[in-house]
């Protein structure tokens, strides 16, 4: 009897701690947090972002809207930090930590926002009076559907990839 009470207790504690690291398991971020860091010229470059999938949906004009600003990630803002000044599209962004936005146009010309506000991490709270810079970037289609966001630094600068988009933005 004592044995049949034992296993019963064995197997139960084994069964919590099995539903317990099956349970964390599944509640994985749907869109985790990611970092993308690198050098452009002498500048070190890191992007903190959330990257959503595309999940079959419709991004661009759909999920996110044209015309709008939009927080360039998933969750809270994304953010841009440079150690250095650089030249971002051709316009002077000096050291710093910003948060970074964009606003999607139906068009092939997108609007980037280095935005000085790096406090406020609700990106429903932006506010254009807080913008340190503003360029627009050409988009490229990508040849594949890139599923995660993500973020591409290189010596050129960088790009945001995602579903069928890249917004590469030159950094010297």
């Amino acid at each position: 009897m004592k044995k049949t009470i034992k296993s019963i207790a064995t197997f139960l504690f084994v069964a919590t701690i099995s539903a317990n690291a099956f349970a964390q398991e599944t509640k994985a971020p749907a869109s985790p947090p990611a970092t993308a860091t690198g050098k452009i010229g002498a500048a070190n470059v890191t992007i903190n972002y959330s990257s959503p999938g595309v999940k079959g949906r419709t991004i661009w004009g759909g999920l996110e809207k044209y015309d709008k600003v939009w927080r360039a990630g998933a969750n809270k803002t994304t953010t841009f930090e440079t150690d250095k000044d650089i030249t971002v599209q051709g316009k002077k962004l000096p050291a710093g930590k910003y948060n970074f936005f964009l606003i999607p146009k139906e068009s092939g010309t997108w609007t980037a926002i280095f935005n000085k506000e790096v406090a406020n991490t609700n990106p429903f709270n932006y506010k254009e009076a807080e913008d340190q810079l503003r360029v627009d970037v050409k988009i490229k289609a990508l040849k594949e559907i890139q599923e995660r966001l993500v973020y591409k630094i290189d010596n050129k600068g960088f790009a945001l990839e995602w579903e069928k988009v890249s917004v590469p933005l030159a950094v010297k």
